[in-house]
């Protein structure tokens, strides 16, 4: 009975598939049309799927990204089935035909049955592949930043600057562009190639790493095929495309990715939309850092960060320069190594300096060639330094038009480390014509000021504090250097400042061709008559010799001369008669000199437009009408007035300040003026009162007031250019503020920087200086009744400055035996550098807090026992300003 059971139930089973085969087949056959039709919906709907999918590979190849490997199975499998299905559907009229020709009974019908159940079996493949097609992502990022390396050369003391622009290029919360400047060969491309290699070795989150040379002959195309080549835009076709084509692509790419680009020396502000570099900022992560020779590049390309490269320090300078020479020369001979040193100095710490002349001393081991070299050095006529340092920074320079680099060329005739009062080069300027874009100095100082600002975003100039500027050596050098090129166009310079000499003996055929000398701090003291004529001579520097004659026809052949600066020489007490015949004289500084008296024959100076007359202590005669004569004179100072003899009516000192005033009530081009000491407030009201001394008056000094016991400051308010001013020995109980929005203007004291106020012994405060809101430099000394210097009337005299000392640089205050209070509430004192306490027992308390002076380095100055005595508000403000004490010994 079983085997019966199973033999009908295989034949069931048989029967079965028997009537699916049969079934099948004529599905296959009959429903062929159908089936085509819809094979040829899902060729469609694969092949646009296909082609989504190829799209986004492209894109996503052009933004540097890798297509994932089953992505670019599937588009192989799409192409195939692709094919094969378009050849179905391309075969199916055919079957078709022959079906209806012949029947589901032909014999030809097992054929057809073949060839249905391949259309059905491609639908199905179709339908699946259709199904794995739907991608999330078609491509992924690269592990890490692509980064070509760089050759670097070991860097020298750049270790902090590397870190300090690494931690901005990966804090999220400094803004995209990040500027790098600094002089020419200071290391900057240096700096910039250590931040390239850093990405290869250093963990970041970028996709990519794109450096270029821009240089000093900017072209668009050069730096887009630069970019390009890190992008993979590298054949001849893409170079050949437009600027705005290849801009596009290059957009196209960057836009979808955190990048970081490396624009080496840039002398001009980049288009980064003309580049095809879209803006890095805070949202897209990316970052642009940049290297340049001028802060004022830096400002163009919007830099939220500015980083100046800074020379070497000495002890590294040092340590650069042995590693360039080698320990065998410096060890070839016993002096060889303190001349080394001396060698190095000279460098002023550049490292291009540096490392060319240790070079260049590698093979040098006698010590008569090592003074020889320090000797053309100090000359800048050394061979190594003309040919590959000095062409290097001159590239600075020839970016400059005329003027600013005759401007430039001016500041070499001082000594090496001077500082350079930025005021007096700029009337000096002026004076030479060389600010000739205006006839008046008020309006030719700004564009001075321009100038020194231009020269130092350039790093041509350096700050030396606020008011003053110096030259590195290595660039006064190199402006020597230009100035010998410069001979031929007959800009002959002859600068011996600083160099120990006794006389003035230049060599006589040089001395025809002389445009500007300069001798400067030397110990000459006597000008012999020249040995020639010296006609094109326009600048003549004398200051700080030792200088007690000048003989009578010393100037009689420089009848161009324009600026003579004779300044303190303290020996030299008369003028030669000769002076007379410079009639082209526009500058005439004499101040620290011991000349007692200004003749009449003077007059024949009548282009002056300054003359300097500041600390000439022993000056006691200036014949009248003779100041008054210099019709065209724009600056005047004169701070010492010692009263002439009685009997001589001629004598302008003669009677006092009154007199001078008349004169210079004549003098209606008047810019810049500081006067004698005025000792009286109905002179001060006199004063006042005539509009060309409002306008122009630089400082004041107020001595011997007495007439009453309250002054109003207010009355000072209304001078345009004050700076400076002092009260000096004054009886006055209290300076008033009074009607200030009715009579004053919005800004009253808007110039002034600095006030002194000494031995005024009935002063309680000096509370009217909450109206200063530029102040710099605060002096209080021996007020025997100062017991605070603001008091609690700033809350109702309504000050329109919101808090006093903004601008404060620097506090002195001394033997104020009765001062207890600077201001009542702590103060955020930004611009402080120094507090200077002497002999002020009862100031137990400074206006300071642990926020004050918050990133300023401040140094206390002040006694150790009183020092010890001073409460703090809190124990975090104590410890903050503890390190900044020094004290002072008695």
């Amino acid at each position: 009975m079983g085997n019966c059971c199973s033999i009908q139930c295989s034949f069931e089973n048989f029967l079965l598939r028997g009537w699916d085969f049969i079934v099948g087949h004529a599905n296959h056959v009959c429903k062929l049309k159908e089936t085509l039709a819809t094979l040829s919906a899902a060729l469609q709907e694969l092949s646009a799927q296909r082609n989504d999918v190829r799209r986004q590979v492209d894109v996503a190849e052009q933004q540097l990204l890798k297509p994932f490997q089953q992505v670019q199975l599937w588009l192989s499998k799409a192409e195939t089935m692709i094919t094969e299905a378009a050849k179905l559907i391309e075969d199916g009229p055919q079957e078709l035909k022959n079906l209806y020709l012949c029947g589901c009974a032909s014999k030809k019908c097992l054929s057809r049955y073949k060839f249905g159940k391949k259309v059905v079996k491609m639908l199905q493949e179709i339908n699946d592949h259709i199904s794995k097609g739907a991608f999330e992502k078609v491509a992924e990022n690269q592990p890490t930043a692509s980064v070509v390396v760089r050759p670097e050369e070991r860097p020298i003391a750049l270790e902090s600057s590397i870190e300090q622009v690494w931690s901005c290029i990966v804090d999220k919360d400094v803004m995209g562009i990040i500027g790098i400047y600094g002089l020419g060969g200071v290391g900057k491309t240096t700096l910039l190639t250590q931040i390239n290699n850093k990405f290869s070795t250093t963990p970041n989150g970028f996709d990519v790493v794109i450096w270029a040379l821009v240089s000093k002959d900017y072209d668009v195309g050069k730096v887009q095929d630069r970019i390009g080549g890190n992008l993979g835009f590298s054949d001849d076709s893409w170079k050949n495309k437009s600027v705005d084509q290849k801009a596009t692509d290059i957009y196209r790419v960057l836009c979808y990715k955190k990048f970081v680009v490396l624009l080496d020396d840039l002398w001009e502000r980049v288009d980064l939309n003309q580049v095809g570099i879209p803006k890095p900022s805070q949202e897209n992560g990316s970052k642009l850092i940049f290297t340049t020779r001028s802060l004022e590049v830096c400002g163009e390309m919007e830099a939220r960060k500015k980083i100046k490269v800074e020379c070497l320090k000495p002890e590294e300078a040092w340590k650069l320069f042995q590693d360039k020479v080698g320990d065998e020369t410096l060890n070839s001979h016993p002096d060889i190594r303190e001349l080394a040193k001396q060698l190095a100095e000279r460098c002023g710490g550049l490292p291009l300096a540096v490392i060319t002349m240790g070079r260049a001393m590698a093979c040098k081991t006698t010590p008569v060639e090592w003074k020889y070299a320090i000797e053309k050095l100090k000359r800048s006529s050394l061979t190594k330094m003309k040919n590959e340092v000095f062409p290097l920074l001159k590239f600075s320079f020839d970016n400059f038009p005329f003027t600013t680099q005759s401007c430039f060329l001016y500041c070499c005739m001082y000594p090496e480390d001077y500082s350079i009062p930025k005021k007096r080069l700029v009337e000096y300027w002026f004076c030479e014509g060389l600010l000739n874009e205006f006839d008046r100095f008020s309006e030719a100082q700004m564009q001075g000021d321009c100038i020194i600002s231009s020269l130092l975003s350039a790093c041509l100039l350096e700050r030396d504090g606020e008011d003053f500027v110096k030259m590195h050596d290595v660039i006064r050098d190199m402006a020597l250097w230009i100035t010998c090129e410069l001979k031929s166009e007959g800009n002959f310079f002859f600068v011996k400042a600083g160099c120990q000499l006794f006389e003035l003996e230049p060599n006589v055929r040089a001395w025809e061709r002389v445009k500007r000398m300069s001798v400067m701090k030397n110990r000459i003291e006597i000008l012999r008559e020249p040995p020639c004529n010296f006609h094109n001579l326009r600048t003549l520097f004398l200051s700080k010799n030792k200088l007690e004659a000048i003989r009578y026809n010393y100037f009689r052949f420089a009848r161009n001369l324009t600026v003579l600066n004779l300044s303190e020489n303290r020996g030299l007490r008369a003028l030669p008669m000769g002076i007379s015949d410079l009639v082209s004289l526009e500058c005439l500084d004499l101040s620290y000199t011991g000349i007692r008296e200004l003749s009449i024959n003077l007059k024949t100076l009548k282009k002056l437009k300054m003359l300097e007359l500041s600390y000439m202590e022993d000056l006691r005669r200036i014949a009248r009408h003779l100041i008054s004569s210099f019709s065209k004179l724009q600056i005047f100072r004169m701070n010492c007035l010692t009263n002439g003899d009685d009997e001589d009516a001629g004598n302008v000192l003669n009677g006092g300040i009154e007199n001078l005033i008349e004169e210079l009530k004549c003098l209606q081009d008047l810019n810049i003026l500081r006067i004698p000491p005025i000792e009286s407030v109905s002179v001060l009201e006199r004063f006042s009162s005539f509009n060309l001394f409002r306008r122009c008056t630089e400082t004041l000094e107020l001595r011997h007031f007495s007439e009453s016991d309250v002054f109003n400051v207010l009355c000072l308010a209304n001078m345009e250019r004050l700076e400076e001013i002092f009260f000096c020995d004054c009886a006055i109980m209290e300076m008033k503020m009074e009607k200030l929005h009715i009579e004053v203007p919005p800004s009253p004291f808007h110039a002034l920087s600095q006030v002194t106020i000494g031995r005024c012994n009935e002063l309680k405060d000096a509370t009217w200086l909450v109206l200063v809101p530029n102040l710099r430099f605060l002096w209080i000394n021996k007020c025997r009744k100062m017991e605070e210097i603001l008091n609690e009337v700033a809350d109702v005299v309504g000050i329109p400055y919101s808090q006093p000392f903004l601008k404060l640089e620097s506090l002195h205050l001394a033997e104020l035996q009765k001062l207890k209070s600077i201001y009542r509430d702590a103060l955020p004192f930004p611009c402080l550098n120094n507090i200077f306490i002497d002999t002020c027992p009862e100031l137990k308390k400074l206006p300071l807090n642990s926020d004050s002076a918050k990133g300023n380095q401040i140094t206390i100055w002040g006694e150790s026992d009183w020092w010890e005595t001073v409460e703090w508000e809190n124990e975090a403000t104590r410890d903050v300003f503890l390190p900044s004490f020094r004290p002072v010994s008695l």
